[in-house]
């Protein structure tokens, strides 16, 4: 049965070790969300628990506790990424501690918005204690998200308070955006585990999205296939899973082996693995010392955790407090979309230092040398989506970028792209070229400059070589930026074509205005060289005996020789023979005519159609007429080929 319910809101609890957090969830759901047995044994969470509660208002709210020991903070931190709202966790008996604060730091890195406290242990304590308590955490809480935010004081073991909590949930709740179902599918594992009969389940929160039973998913970044056999959201088999629901799929054709936390679960060809990520970092202010460029860290995102290195740009270090752009540079790649938040902690001691956001999720090196890096990444940190698209196909240059590649750069797809993109052609700022059912786009300016540039390169061609038609296609394309794609030159000659710029004459292309225009010289040498091949007939001369005979005036035969054969007035067969157009012609109509009568021929025929020539001027003809389609051989005789 599909979700009815609209609004999908993910709680998850926060704050130090021993605050009573899973005993809290307990007590709201009924659910112990301490499932392993060491968990039981030492009396602390250590793996993520889910849970879910039903509100007044009839929205599930599903709930993650995590675990608040300072060893499993990467556990945390993997439970956090896909909440909506946080219930920070403080005990009356004991107040603000170190996780507290860590936990809170975390919460706002990774872009939560709202959320309440929740002091707990209300019946250990007398009353002028829990005011102070209450004093000294809203001190704490000044100049974070959850400044002023709703508090309530519980006692898990009376039960005193948690009607208090639940009615304020509920007014949480309905402030919440709903998260849409469109878009494609996204899903960071947290857990993976086997059921008998089903085989491999892993568990996570939807952050976009919708799916259903048999959809084909791909299994990032491994990039293993698969296909979902099995839905359930909050324990209940469902039809699909939507964006915001805690979700378990049941993947068909997938070892435990091949997938693990970090792993994210979406539609095809909506992620690519990637070691370099462009970001925006925020520095703690809390943290101990400066942040030095090239710093080993623990990059915690999604689901996933990953040792790198951070390349600072515009600066050497990072003071505590301060924000810088940077390059994030990994160990083993990770997957995400722009926009996503992330955490950095220290490599050694792991404490939680900064976070931040991705700005380019494929990005490529970029040089701490050259100055404009931290306005490019300014740009893509601030401007609109449509001026970061423009930004990255300025980048790609004449090579364009395909619809796909841009939408994994802006994490942004099919129809909510095609709008955007539709606006940008609109307003003449991208050129779109379309093939095969797929499409490729350029910047407009640099379109038109690629445009200007073939028109320029004809120009400087027929200066130098002003005899010679033109050049051919390839020729042509060989003399732009080795980039461009060759279905963008194509879309450009055509209009270049259709504007009356350009001239296609064969095979050559030429400007419009380009006429060859011979001195009267030039001429006296053009008509000598077409007499020489006419009056040779079928047995020509050697063509480098012909020009070497001009003396003096050689280069310019040479150049006025290559003309000839340009317009077609002279022929070149193989071995190099050159044959007048209108000795071929000649043959071409003897051979018919006797083809024509005697049905058939062999080579001694042909020798005597040409007046006894040599087997070095029959056999290319002959091949020359087999290629034009004139005859055909068969057995060792021609015939007229039909059609």
């Amino acid at each position: 049965m599909a979700e009815k319910l609209e609004k999908r809101v993910i709680l998850g609890t926060a704050g130090h070790i021993d605050h009573g957090k899973t005993t809290l969830v307990k007590a709201l759901t009924g659910i112990d969300t301490d499932r392993l047995k060491e968990e039981k044994e030492r009396g602390i969470t250590i793996e993520l628990g889910f849970a879910h509660l039903t509100l007044p208002s009839g929205v599930r709210l599903g709930i993650i506790d995590v675990p608040g020991h300072e060893r499993f903070v990467k556990n945390m931190v993997a439970g956090a990424s896909g909440i909506d709202l946080v219930a920070l966790v403080v005990a009356a008996d004991e107040g603000v501690m170190p996780q507290t604060r860590e936990h809170l730091e975390i919460c706002e890195l990774l872009g939560v918005k709202a959320g309440l406290v929740v002091v707990t242990k209300k019946d250990l304590v007398e009353e002028d204690w829990l005011e102070l308590v209450k004093e000294d955490i809203a001190e704490a809480l000044k100049g974070t998200f959850l400044e002023g935010a709703p508090m309530v004081a519980v006692s898990a073991t009376t039960g005193e308070g948690l009607d208090e909590l639940i009615s304020l949930l509920d007014g949480l709740v309905k402030k919440v955006p709903a998260r849409p179902a469109k878009g494609p599918f996204r899903l960071p594992v947290d857990r993976v585990f086997t059921i008998k009969g089903f085989g491999t389940v892993v568990t996570g929160t939807a952050l976009s999205g919708k799916l259903k039973i048999g959809d084909e998913v791909i299994i990032y970044p491994r990039e293993h296939v698969s296909r979902i056999r099995r839905i359930q959201v909050h324990g209940e088999d469902r039809d699909e899973a939507l964006a915001g629901q805690r979700t378990a799929l049941n993947l068909q054709g997938i070892e435990k082996e091949e997938v693990e936390r970090g792993d994210v679960v979406a539609k095809p060809g909506t992620l690519r693995p990637s070691l370099i990520l462009d970001v925006s970092i925020r520095y703690l202010s809390s943290a101990p010392r400066p942040f030095k460029h090239n710093t080993r860290v623990r990059l915690h995102i999604g689901t996933s955790e990953v040792l790198g290195r951070v390349f600072i740009f515009g600066k050497d270090k990072i003071e505590p407090g301060e924000e810088a752009f940077a390059q994030l540079r990994l160990e083993e790649p990770v997957v995400c979309w722009r926009g996503d938040h992330f955490v950095l902690r220290s490599y050694s001691p792991m404490v939680t230092i900064g976070g931040g956001v991705v700005l380019n999720p494929v990005a490529g090196r970029r040089k701490r040398s050259q100055r404009r890096q931290v306005e490019e990444l300014k740009l893509l940190r601030e401007a609109s989506i449509e001026d970061v698209i423009l930004y990255h196909l300025r980048q790609a240059e004449e090579m364009g970028l395909p619809e796909e590649e841009i939408a994994l750069r802006v994490s942004l797809f099919s129809d909510d792209l095609a709008k955007i993109m539709e606006r940008l052609i609109e307003k003449g700022q991208v050129k779109e070229i379309s093939f095969e059912n797929k499409k490729l786009y350029m910047a407009r300016e640099i379109y038109d400059q690629i445009k200007k540039e073939i028109l320029n390169r004809l120009k400087k061609f027929h200066e130098k070589f002003p005899l010679k038609p033109g050049l051919t296609k390839e020729e042509l394309r060989q003399r732009l930026p080795s980039g461009l794609d060759a279905r963008a030159f194509e879309k450009m000659l055509e209009e270049l074509i259709a504007k009356g710029k350009v001239v296609q004459e064969e095979k050559f292309i030429r400007l419009s205005s380009h006429k060859i225009v011979l001195a009267e010289e030039q001429e006296a040498i053009k008509r000598k060289l077409e007499d020489i091949f006419l009056k040779a007939g079928v047995t020509p001369p050697d063509k480098d005996e012909v020009i070497v005979s001009f003396k003096e005036n050689a280069p310019v035969a040479q150049e006025i020789f290559s003309l000839l054969l340009q317009e077609g007035k002279l022929v070149k067969l193989r071995d190099g023979l050159v044959f007048h157009a209108d000795v071929v012609e000649d043959v071409k109509n003897k051979v018919i005519s006797f083809l024509k009568e005697n049905q058939e021929m062999a080579v001694g025929d042909f020798k005597k159609l040409l007046g006894g020539a040599s087997r070095k001027y029959t056999i290319p003809l002959l091949e020359y007429l087999d290629h034009q389609k004139v005859t055909i051989r068969v057995g060792d005789k021609r015939v007229l080929r039909k059609g």
